[in-house]
């Protein structure tokens, strides 16, 4: 468990990634395991080129194939997964070691049944590839972001200012952090933090101010997980539903995340602590200009994946993909000069890349199973169909929104739950809904998951800063909170269902 961990041996900032992206067995990307307590080999490890280049190489063949789709280069960035996945068992063990397993049997059982088996794998193929390049294009951000001073200072400010501004300062901070640095950004906000917690002498005031400061980096965090075009879950959904192009879908998932933060921070007004002495106030370190240099980054982050996506109607994860890895170099750049660049790129390759392979694992296989495991479960659950299709859309809708939490309960990853089910469910059409209303439904219950699914990486982090339980976070530190943010999330993907 997560709380059996020491809390310094959680990274300040590489850690990860989505997952209530991953899931299952998490880990952190500095390599310590978060599921067995054993930590993995460190970055300082001896380098592996050939997996680093194979990865690199997977990457931009992704890329390409938004941006040039008759190169055939999706083929290609599908046919060359076998090898990274080759390289990536190499060094595995344990559940990471079964995903792997469990990927062969499916790929067995689909040869065995005949027909169009390979279209099947050839399609677990391209998920497999398109997750783990997306990973591997945000990893650059959080590559570049780890050696920031600006990055902590923006950090150490939020984290430093008064209760009555600093759960909204979290929450916000925690969102903008999450859009740059993923689950770096609790590890990052959660260790400044624990450090800001620790100037208080008063026990109970210590506990309630560290508690309150956890949730709100959760809670940010999981609020732009529907709408973040550099999430996971709008990745993956956005490329399950093609007729809903991110600009028809980012405004109507922004209220998903107003209600997800909102929610939070109206819960945190109104059932404050009642203490039994006041708390000193400190005054924050630096000033409202520590923040600049986070709003510049989303600036040049945000305007040319939003202009790309708009100009060449490439989707707007082609667009990330070749973006994100273009603003990690240059801000290396001003780090350390053109040399130090190279270097760096150079040690991200053969060193950083690796340590990342248990994420890659979980991410990877994920994308695999789900895909080709529908193949495997559609002839044993087609006497289903009927009985789904005849189900009203909207009723559907609410469903799917509490689908994924509650998969998630019992161990199961979102990207899973989501690639197993899609392929399952009615086209939009059929059920009465758009494209749209689908992909709000199901970006809804993927950010109710990251906040109660003990299998989370949120909810590890968090426990982990705060000495608790991911079980006890999840669900008695978010119960409460999950079961009304559920309940205006189902209202909200069902009117907007029944709207649109």
């Amino acid at each position: 468990m997560a709380s059996e961990l020491p809390l310094h041996r959680v990274a300040p900032i590489a850690t990860d990634r989505d997952a209530t992206d991953v899931g299952l067995a998490e880990t952190t990307s500095s390599g310590n395991s978060l599921d067995d307590g054993a930590p993995t080999p460190p970055a300082t490890a001896r380098p592996e080129p050939l997996f680093g280049a194979a990865l690199v190489v997977m990457t931009a063949l992704v890329t390409l194939k938004d941006w040039a789709p008759s190169t055939g280069a999706g083929l290609g960035a599908a046919w060359i997964v076998p090898l990274v996945v080759a390289l990536l068992a190499w060094r595995l063990r344990g559940r990471r070691l079964g995903f792997v397993v469990v990927a062969l049997i499916v790929t067995a059982a689909l040869w065995m049944q005949g027909g169009d088996w390979a279209a099947r794998v050839q399609a677990g193929l391209g998920s497999a590839a398109f997750i783990g390049g997306f990973f591997v294009a945000l990893a650059t951000l959080r590559s570049a972001a780890e050696t920031s001073p600006a990055i902590r200072a923006c950090g150490r400010y939020l984290a430093a200012q008064p209760p009555g501004r600093r759960y909204l300062a979290l929450t916000l901070g925690g969102q903008a952090f999450s859009v740059l640095l993923n689950y770096g950004s609790i590890a990052l906000l959660g260790s400044l933090s624990v450090a800001s917690s620790a100037r208080e002498k008063d026990p109970e005031i210590r506990f309630h101010r560290t508690r309150r400061m956890l949730l709100a980096i959760q809670r940010g965090f999981v609020s732009v997980l529907p709408w973040s075009p550099l999430s996971f879950s709008v990745a993956i959904t956005g490329a399950l539903l093609p007729a809903a192009p991110y600009k028809a879908t980012v405004l109507p998932a922004l209220v998903t995340g107003l209600i997800v933060a909102g929610t939070g921070w109206a819960m945190d007004q109104i059932f404050k602590p009642k203490l039994t002495r006041t708390p000193v106030r400190h005054s924050p370190e630096g000033g409202p200009g520590a923040v600049l240099p986070l709003v510049l980054l989303l600036a040049l982050l945000g305007v040319p994946v939003w202009l790309l996506h708009v100009a060449f109607e490439v989707r707007v994860v082609g667009a990330v993909l070749l973006v994100v890895p273009l603003l990690a170099l240059g801000w290396v750049v001003l780090q350390e000069g053109a040399r130090g660049a190279v270097r760096r790129a150079g040690r991200y390759t053969a060193r950083e890349l690796p340590r990342y392979r248990p994420e890659l694992t979980l991410l990877m296989m994920a994308g695999y199973i789900g895909t080709a495991g529908a193949g495997v479960l559609a002839p044993h659950v087609a006497e289903f169909a009927p009985l789904i299709e005849a189900l009203p859309g909207p009723l559907i809708l609410g469903l799917l929104v509490w689908f994924i939490p509650v998969t998630g309960q019992l161990g199961m990853n979102p990207i899973l739950a989501v690639t197993l089910l899609f392929p399952l469910l009615p086209a939009p059409e059929t059920m009465g809904v758009s494209p749209v209303a689908l992909f709000i439904a199901i970006t809804a219950g993927w950010a109710l998951s990251g906040i109660t699914s003990p299998f989370t990486a949120t909810t590890l982090l968090t426990g982990n800063f705060a000495g608790k339980s991911a079980l006890h976070v999840g669900l008695k530190w978010n119960g409460a909170y999950a079961l009304v943010t559920g309940t205006l999330l189902t209202l909200w993907a069902v009117g907007f269902g029944l709207w649109s």
